[in-house]
């Protein structure tokens, strides 16, 4: 079975993006004639107006034709409380209820007042290809709850999961998709390139608006 392909963005979006950039270039060119001859106001408006319009039509059949990530239409929710169903400890302890939530793209699971944290990792790392999972393990520090938890769990992810698709924040550790770092990659690579095409840009309006 050929494996499904996450959908375009749309030229919709794709213009709405180019007049985005259009927006950011014409402010930048816009002061670029501002400093080169204050007098022009009709050009300083002309490019506020005119180099948005003219990047949505150039840049957003481009941008649009980028795929969006790949996300499923399950809910990620369901599918962990049904899989960690098992570890349930009672009342008072660790409950899938009350330490399994869930925004509708990524599964919240907080660790904490669970004897078999590890095991429960092990058990949802495999959701991990298809949705956003974010472990709740505290700070790490000696007055926490769970000092060892942050280290245990840190450890095991690392020794399981690619570099590029773990973070880590003051009391969590999350783990996202393949598809949503590839976007991730591509969306940072368009990113660096207007960034290098940006200064050229204006270095030649610089020498025209003299």
């Amino acid at each position: 079975m050929a494996e499904e392909l996450p959908p375009r963005i749309g030229l919709i979006t794709g213009l709405q993006a180019g007049a985005f950039i259009g927006l950011f270039l014409g402010f930048s060119l816009a002061v670029v004639s501002a400093l080169t001859d204050p007098d022009e106001l009709v050009r300083l408006l002309e490019l506020m107006c005119l180099t948005p319009i003219i990047c949505a039509l150039l840049l957003g059949p481009f941008l649009g034709w980028r795929r969006s990530p790949l996300y499923s239409k399950e809910d990620p929710l369901d599918e962990a409380r049904a899989c960690l169903e098992r570890f349930n400890e009672g009342q008072g302890k660790w409950r899938v209820l009350s330490h399994v939530r869930g925004d509708g793209r990524a599964v919240r699971i907080d660790l904490h007042n669970s004897t078999q944290a590890l095991a429960i990792v092990q058990a949802t790392l495999p959701m991990t290809d298809r949705h956003t999972i974010r472990y709740i393990v505290g700070r790490g520090e000696q007055r926490s709850r769970s000092p060892e938890l942050r280290n245990q769990v840190l450890g095991y992810v690392e020794q399981h999961i690619p570099l590029n698709r773990r973070r880590r924040t003051s009391s969590s550790i999350e783990v996202l998709p393949p598809s949503v770092i590839e976007h991730m990659e591509s969306t940072n690579v368009m990113h660096r390139r207007l960034f290098y095409l940006l200064p050229i840009i204006l270095i030649f309006a610089w020498l025209e608006m003299r």
